[in-house]
């Protein structure tokens, strides 16, 4: 395939990623800035090493470099760092896919997929996932559970205790949990509540 078929492919592709599927679930303004720049810059940059007699594997290590200083510099959650490689993958693809031929397309279309479902809003909707800081210490794990599970109204899953301070009297737990099967709107209430008090 020529190289404008793949960069318009590459184009067509990341607008869907960041515009049709990122930003309608997260209105994160920065991280559509940052997508649609790496996109661009990786895709050119490979472009550019794939016809050259530069070393590509040490244009795509700097590329690698690059990104973790970014992804450390900035507090994202999995899945906005899952949207930054998917961002990542697609112009490599675009960039070094002349020796693809057709599974770079093929390919674009499982990363677009993959996004799309696994982050998509009904999958596990009433699974969350929060730090929560609580005005006692707790040592007895049990008795932690069902402080949370009154508090939250939910059944507790995991907990992870972060810190356990005897001497202010506080627990920091992170907690992984599933609210009961109520509507969407009820849902969106106790989840709001819940932030509230976490």
């Amino acid at each position: 395939m020529s190289l404008s078929v793949l960069i318009l492919i590459d184009v067509v592709a990341i607008l869907i990623l960041t515009f049709g599927i990122y930003w309608p679930r997260h209105r994160r303004k920065n991280m559509v800035v940052a997508y649609l720049t790496a996109n661009i810059g990786v895709a050119a940059v490979a472009s550019v090493l794939s016809s050259s007699s530069i070393n590509a594997g040490l244009g795509l290590g700097l590329f690698g470099i690059l990104s973790i200083i970014r992804l450390r510099s900035d507090e994202l959650d999995h899945t906005e760092i899952a949207y930054y490689f998917g961002a990542l993958a697609l112009g490599l693809f675009a960039g070094l896919g002349g020796s693809l031929s057709w599974a770079t397309p093929v390919m674009t279309l499982a990363i677009l997929a993959a996004l799309y479902v696994g982050d998509h809003p009904e999958l596990f909707p009433q699974y969350r996932s929060q730090i929560v800081n609580l005005d006692s210490a707790y040592t007895d794990e049990t008795a932690l559970v069902m402080r949370l599970e009154n508090l939250l109204n939910a059944q507790v899953h995991r907990i992870k205790v972060r810190k356990v301070d005897l001497v202010n009297d506080t627990t920091s737990v992170d907690v992984r949990y599933e609210l009961p099967r109520v509507g969407r709107q009820d849902s969106t209430t106790v989840s709001s509540a819940i932030g509230e008090q976490g």
